[in-house]
């Protein structure tokens, strides 16, 4: 867990007040008992964690992929090629949708903006090096060339919900989907 005891705090109000202003039909799926607290999540998300990862075209079509997702400071992290469609997609409209599900057991929603964490003009965001030292670490220093090949975004979430089948059964297990 990488997570301050203040970006708890923020993860856990982001997840009541989303639950909170749900439709009434999603708050009969994801209630109390199958749901997990800020705390519980960051010890399950741990890892890569693959995210189907919804953008949306200059025409406003919807397109969703596959991207490596990672947990990290209460928010998803996630990367792409600087070539890629999605790039583009989050570069000119940064509003994204992603969604990390295990079967039947677990479901985590978000929706919120993109922050390229990386630019190739411009500076870096201010926590770039500890993260750039995280992925490395992850993929191994020549997985990519980490400085024209690769842009990394972080998610800031205006909404999450959790939903979990059985939150004490996933609540203290590491990711091992």
């Amino acid at each position: 867990m990488r997570e301050t005891p203040d970006e708890l705090h923020r993860l856990q109000t982001l997840l009541d007040t989303s639950l909170a202003r749900s439709t009434a039909h999603l708050r009969t799926i994801i209630d109390t008992e199958r749901t997990l607290d800020a705390e519980q999540l960051t010890r399950v998300l741990t890892g890569m964690c693959t995210l189907a990862l919804s953008t949306v075209t200059a025409k406003g079509e919807p397109r969703v992929s596959g991207v490596d997702g990672h947990f990290l400071h209460g928010t998803w992290h996630f990367g792409t090629a600087r070539s890629a469609a999605k790039a583009r997609h989050l570069a000119a409209r940064p509003a994204v949708s992603a969604a990390h599900m295990r079967g039947e057991e677990l479901g985590v929603f978000t929706h919120g903006t993109a922050e390229v964490l990386n630019p190739l003009d411009g500076e870096p965001a201010a926590d770039w090096p500890d993260l750039l030292a995280y992925f490395r670490g992850f993929y191994g220093d020549d997985a990519f060339d980490w400085d024209n090949d690769v842009v990394f975004f972080r998610l800031h979430p205006q909404w999450m919900a959790v939903y979990a089948a059985d939150a004490a059964k996933l609540g203290g297990k590491a990711n091992e989907a």
